[in-house]
């Protein structure tokens, strides 16, 4: 699984992309079906940020959150992304 994180506006902090990767592990069940996940953390009068992930089978998926601070709207934004894979690998499941 190919991982890209671009911060708009503003510098990621480290701790903030650590908090990042924490969340991002939680998905590792999924890592054999995603091929690239793209993260884009948007500033402008608050926080953006958005997810694209792109699965085995062709399927994209995008995502997109906002919030006044950085983690919450990275929280919204990865149980969102969960619910989508779940969502995904029961699909795929059925299809077989």
């Amino acid at each position: 699984m190919n991982i890209d994180v671009k911060a708009v506006h503003f510098t990621l902090r480290d701790d903030s992309r650590e908090y990042l990767d924490k969340k991002i592990a939680h998905i590792h069940n999924a890592e054999n079906m995603i091929v690239d996940l793209l993260v884009t953390l948007t500033k402008d009068k608050d926080f953006s940020a958005e997810a694209t992930v792109n699965f085995r089978w062709g399927v994209s998926v995008h995502i997109k959150e906002h919030d006044f601070e950085l983690n919450p709207a990275v929280d919204k934004m990865m149980n969102k992304l969960e619910q989508k894979i779940t969502k995904e690998k029961e699909k795929v499941k059925e299809k077989r």
